[in-house]
Order: structure tokens, then C-alpha cells, then sequence
């Protein structure tokens, strides 16, 4: 298949587009800049230029393209729901181009906004009042084109897709320990955070182009819950800090905007998911891949 890939060039996309051509389909990447061009480029796969609300380039890369794997998405907190209007944008742009075509059309969530406190499944939504609804639209209006002709999944990623060059939350939590020297969790620290590695996650996505049925709701997790206060006497031990708790309303004050999820109980099931599609994950799981050592490189190196 050709399949249009936006985001191509970032942290899971960068995985998808080798994941993609070791299987003989070919990729165009969305790319932004020179240097995004560049690395699609040198990864083997074509460039469309634009960005994620150039919304006729994104309708002509689907048009030329048999598949679509929207990945892209503005990570700014400060802007939640101006980057979510714009997400669902890009995805009714692209959803209109797909209309009547059975191609594939896989976009991306998350599992973070899902019911805390318990292991959320595939089936699961989010709340009408949860802070972070603006974006499951984007997920809700994704879904309905299974109805008009559109062979449409989600892939749900953890909190943490982890892996050597991540630079996501792992990576921030890091940073606060070395910053403050010591390593900090929230409570009792026995809340939990769902994990993938990246590489799993490329897969997911691939199976997910080629064989997931329309309307279907996928979860990229491998660890199905790992307890904070694990992770953070993982990093106290490799950065040589103590490892402390701190009271839930301290949490802001020392993570910053980090801090509110850091304090929830977030562990989510990708149960169905691995039956409907065969997806196996074989790369490290999160603890493990923290013990490897290579998030803790200095960051002069």
C-alpha cells in the first residue's frame, strides 16, 4: 500500500515509517521543515510538505495514498484546546477524502483520559467532564466514518511510549529529579501508568493499517500498569538521589504541570486489542528499559 503518514518525522512516527517499508508498503511523510524532509528522506520514504493545519495538503496525501496514519499532534499543554480543534480538523479534512473508499484511516489517542482507578479496556470512553474531552471528539468523529465508507481505527498509546531518544514524560521526570536531587513520587506511590515501548507501538500501528476492522478501538500497551513509586526508585538509584514521597497537593509545586497525572491511577488493558490482531509486544517493558541506563546519559552528551 502507499500510505500517507503525518508526524513521520517525530518520536513514534520515526519508528512507523521503517516499520511501514520493511514490509514492502510505500510512505509519504508530512513534513513541516527541511530537516523533518530530510529524515524522511534518508528513511526511504517520499515528502508531502505542509503541516497539521494545512488542511489541502493533508487532503492531497490521502488522495494520492491507499492508506492514512495520522500520528501528528501539537504537544502543548498551554494550548490544549486550540491543538485539539485543530487535531479534529486535520482528521475531518482527511476523513472527507477517505469517504467511500474503504481505505484504511488509523489516528491516534491515548488511554490517560479513560476511568481512573481501574484497568480501562477498549471498550471504555471519556467522561463528558474529563479536561481532556476536547480531544476524544477528535476520537468520537474519527469512529462515525466507519459509516460512510472509511476503514477508521484509533490506536490508544500509553502515557509513556518509552525507548533510547525519548524525550516525552520519562524523560521530564528525569530531568525534575536531577534538577532538585532527589526522585519523587505521589502518595504511597502505588498509582499506575500503562507503558509501551516505541517500537511495539510502530507495530501496533502497522498491523492496524493493514488488517484492523473499521470502527476499531486499539490500545498500544505492554505494561498494563507500573507503579510510580517503582519508576522513581529506578531513577533515584541511577542518578544517585534519594527517593521521597510527596503529599498529592505538593505534586504541582515540585512536577509543575506534570504534576496532576503523575498523581493518577491510570492502568489500561490491551487485551482485545492482542486478540483482534495478533500484536504481540517483544521489547523491554518500561522498568526494564529505565534500567538499561541510556535515559540517564548526561544530557551534554
Amino acid at each position: 500500500m502507499r500510505v500517507f503518514v503525518t508526524g513521520a518525522s517525530g518520536w513514534i512516527g520515526s519508528a512507523v515509517v521503517p516499520e511501514l517499508i520493511a514490509a514492502g508498503h510505500e510512505v509519504t511523510g508530512l513534513a513541516r521543515s527541511d530537516a523533518s524532509a530530510a529524515a524522511l528522506t534518508a528513511a526511504g520514504a517520499a515528502v508531502q510538505r505542509g503541516n497539521l493545519d494545512d488542511v489541502e495538503s493533508l487532503r492531497a496525501g490521502a488522495r494520492a495514498s491507499d492508506a492514512v496514519i495520522h500520528l501528528a499532534y501539537i504537544h502543548d499543554f498551554s494550548q490544549f484546546d486550540e491543538n485539539a480543534r485543530i487535531d479534529l480538523q486535520a482528521i475531518q479534512a482527511i476523513g472527507a477524502e477517505l469517504e467511500g473508499s474503504d481505505k484504511p484511516f488509523v489516528i491516534t489517542g491515548g488511554t490517560a483520559a479513560l476511568t481512573p482507578g481501574q484497568v480501562s479496556t477498549e471498550r471504555d470512553t471519556v467522561a463528558p467532564d474529563h479536561p481532556l474531552r476536547a480531544r476524544a471528539v477528535s476520537e468520537e468523529v474519527a469512529l462515525a466514518l466507519a459509516d460512510k465508507g472509511v476503514r477508521v481505527s484509533t490506536v490508544r498509546l500509553a502515557p509513556t511510549v518509552h525507548g533510547d531518544g525519548d524525550h516525552g514524560f520519562m524523560s521530564t521526570i528525569i530531568s525534575v529529579a536531577r534538577e532538585k536531587g532527589v526522585s519523587a513520587y505521589v502518595g504511597d506511590g502505588s498509582n499506575r501508568w500503562p507503558a509501551v515501548h516505541r517500537l511495539d507501538a510502530a507495530h501496533l500501528f502497522r498491523l492496524a493499517v493493514e488488517n484492523a476492522p473499521a470502527g476499531s478501538v486499539l490500545h498500544g500497551i505492554a505494561d498494563e500498569g507500573v507503579s510510580l513509586r517503582a519508576v522513581a526508585e529506578v531513577i533515584g538509584r541511577h542518578l544517585d538521589v534519594p527517593v521521597t514521597a510527596l503529599a498529592p497537593e505538593d505534586s504541582a509545586g515540585h512536577f509543575g504541570w506534570l504534576g496532576h497525572l503523575l498523581a493518577a491511577d491510570i492502568p489500561s488493558s490491551s487485551t482485545l486489542t492482542r486478540e483482534l490482531l495478533a500484536w504481540q509486544p517483544m521489547q523491554p517493558g518500561l522498568v526494564e528499559d529505565l534500567e538499561k541506563g541510556h535515559y540517564f546519559r548526561s544530557p551534554a552528551a
